[in-house]
C-alpha cells in the first residue's frame, strides 16, 4: 500500500505523505491518480516510465495544500475527468523546479520556477512535465470564498504571475498591479512551503491562505478586508520572530492607522496581538515537537520565536494546547 507518515502537530494539521516508492510500477499511475483525486482534484496521468513520485498533503478544515515532487509525466484534467471527478473550486500551483506546460481554452503557457497559475477546476487542462517538477498546490472550494468577491465577478481564467518578483503575465494580472500581486504570490508560498516541508512544518494560517487565494483569483474584485488581511497576515509571518512586532508595526508596513487595521481583524474575530501570539505559539510547538532541534531548551525556543519572557510562554504555551511545552520537548527529545 502507498506510504503515509503523520507527525504530531497543533490541530492534528501535521502533514501526511503520499508515495510511489516501493509501489509496483505498473500500478504507479493508478495509485498516484487515486490518492490525487482524494487529496486535491481529480486527473488523467500519462508518464513515458515508471513515475517516481512524492506528495506531502496537509488538510485544513476548507483548504488543501500539498507539496508534489514528480519525474516527468502529463496530467489532464478533461471533461470526462471533470464528470467523473467533480470540484467547484480553484486551484493555485506555485512552481518551485521544473519548467512546465500549461494548457486551457486560454491557450498554452510556459509555467518557470517562480511563477504561479491560478485556475477553475470545472473547466478543461492539461499540464506537461517534461523533465520532472517541484510545485506547491492549494486548492479552495469556491463555497468558501463566500464575501471575499465582487457578485458579478465571473469565474476565474487562467492567471500568471511571479512569485519570485518578475512582474505578471497572461490573462489575469495587468502590469499596473503586477508588484501588488506577485507579492500576495510569495507570501502564499511561504505559507505553503512552510507547511508541507520536511523538517519542522509550521501549521499554516488558514484564514491567512484564503484570503491570499481570493486576492490572487479575483484581483481588485477581491473584497477590501481580504486585500488588508492578507497583506497584514502576510508581514506578521515574515517578522513573526521579531519581539516588536506589533499592531504599529503591521499597520505602517501595509499602509493603514491602527484603528483601521483593528477593525479589519476584529471583523474576522480576532485582534492583531491575539494572532501574532497564536502565529508564535504554532511556531514554537513546531520546534519543539521536532526530534531534531537539538539541545535548544523552551526558554531558547520562547525567545527564538519572538517572546520576551520565557514565563509568560509557558503559560501561554499551556493555556492555548492544554499541555506543557517542556513535556513536549522532553517527548520529542526521547524520539531522538
Amino acid at each position: 500500500m502507498p506510504s503515509a507518515r503523520r507527525a504530531a502537530l497543533p490541530a492534528d494539521l501535521a502533514p501526511a505523505v503520499f508515495s510511489t516508492a516501493g509501489l509496483a510500477a505498473p500500478r504507479r499511475v493508478e495509485l498516484w491518480e487515486a490518492h490525487n483525486a482524494a487529496a486535491l482534484i481529480g486527473l488523467d496521468v500519462h508518464a513515458p516510465g515508471p513515475l517516481a513520485a512524492t506528495e506531502v498533503n496537509v488538510q485544513l478544515p476548507r483548504v488543501r495544500l500539498a507539496r508534489v515532487t514528480a519525474s516527468a509525466h502529463a496530467v489532464a484534467r478533461t471533461e470526462d475527468v471533470i464528470a467523473r471527478c467533480p470540484a467547484d473550486s480553484i486551484a493555485i500551483y506555485l512552481a518551485l523546479r521544473g519548467d512546465a506546460s500549461f494548457t486551457s481554452a486560454e491557450g498554452t503557457y510556459r509555467l518557470r520556477p517562480g511563477e504561479a497559475v491560478v485556475c477553475a477546476t470545472d473547466r478543461p487542462f492539461a499540464r506537461r512535465f517534461a523533465g520532472g517538477l517541484e510545485e506547491l498546490v492549494i486548492t479552495v472550494p469556491c463555497t468558501a470564498f463566500s464575501g471575499q468577491f465582487d457578485p458579478s465577478l465571473a469565474k476565474p481564467k487562467l492567471s500568471l504571475f511571479s512569485a519570485a518578483g518578475h512582474g505578471a503575465r497572461g490573462g489575469g494580472a495587468t502590469p499596473a498591479h503586477a508588484a501588488e500581486v506577485s507579492q500576495y504570490a510569495r507570501a502564499l508560498a511561504r505559507l505553503a512551503g512552510r507547511a508541507t516541508r520536511a523538517d519542522q512544518p509550521l501549521p499554516p494560517d488558514e484564514a491567512a491562505v484564503l484570503d491570499l487565494a481570493a486576492v490572487l483569483t479575483a484581483g481588485h474584485a477581491a473584497a477590501p478586508a481580504a486585500a488588508h488581511r492578507a497583506a497584514a497576515r502576510s508581514y506578521v509571518e515574515e517578522h513573526l520572530t521579531s519581539p516588536g512586532l506589533g499592531a504599529e508595526q503591521v499597520a505602517a508596513a501595509i499602509g493603514l492607522s491602527e484603528r483601521q487595521l483593528s477593525r479589519v481583524f476584529a471583523a474576522d474575530g480576532t485582534s492583531v496581538p491575539r494572532h501574532i501570539l497564536a502565529r508564535r505559539l504554532c511556531l514554537a510547538y513546531s520546534l519543539l515537537s521536532s526530534a531534531r532541534s537539538g539541545p535548544e531548551t523552551v526558554a531558547d525556543t520562547a525567545a527564538r520565536c519572538g517572546f520576551t519572557s520565557a514565563a509568560y510562554f509557558s503559560h501561554a504555551f499551556r493555556q492555548h494546547f492544554g499541555h506543557r511545552a517542556s513535556d513536549l520537548r522532553r517527548e520529542a527529545r526521547a524520539r531522538a
